[in-house]
């Protein structure tokens, strides 16, 4: 696992385009505003593209790489065609399965299971159906929030209603494979929930 994993701050910034298809974003250091990972989806077939533009849009397949700023594979995330719910794999910087997640079905606000790679459930990640706020939880552990509304070093950077604050908690152990897909889930938050 790439040892930026084991920073507990993120601040992710959409890409914002008119006609945009690709969903592609910055994580940035909230601290000091550099640029420590990309996000692109760059193999977007050519019907994936039209159908980004219509109704269908959150049917559609993706897959995703997260990579560190000097180009070096961290994670991707691979959907393929989903029509009533999502099941969403991560694989890490080998192409080796992590785990998955997969969307409950009919919850208000947003929420997925986020698996281990023998399909264990490892905490569920849970959202508020009238704002950009989630937590991933297991009972009544907190390992990581997510929100717009962040009031730390980083507050100057919320200029725009695409950019989002992850925080995990110091409870989560460097190198443990929650950290990958917690950054995973994060990606999807947008294209399999709010889309």
């Amino acid at each position: 696992m790439n040892p930026i994993l084991n920073r507990n701050l993120f601040f992710v910034k959409e890409h914002v385009g008119m006609f945009k298809a690709a969903n592609n974003y910055d994580i940035l250091d909230p601290n000091n505003q550099e640029m420590i990972m990309t996000c692109r989806e760059e193999k977007l077939g050519f019907f994936t593209k039209i159908l980004r533009f219509t109704d269908y849009k959150r049917m559609t397949p993706f897959d995703v790489e997260i990579k560190t700023a000097d180009g070096d594979k961290v994670l991707s995330v691979k959907r393929g065609v989903s029509i009533f719910l999502s099941t969403v794999e991560v694989f890490d910087e080998n192409d080796e399965l992590v785990g998955k997640f997969e969307q409950k079905f009919f919850s208000i606000g947003g929420k997925f299971d986020v698996l281990g790679k023998n399909d264990n459930v490892l905490c569920k990640l849970k959202g508020k159906w009238t704002s950009w706020d989630f937590k991933f939880v297991s009972e009544d552990t907190e390992f990581a929030h997510v929100s717009k509304k962040w009031s730390g070093l980083g507050k100057e950077l919320f200029t725009s209603a695409d950019n989002y604050m992850l925080n995990i908690d110091e409870k989560v152990p460097e190198n443990n494979p929650l950290r990958l897909l917690i950054l995973a889930a994060v990606m999807c938050i947008d294209m399999v929930l709010k889309e």
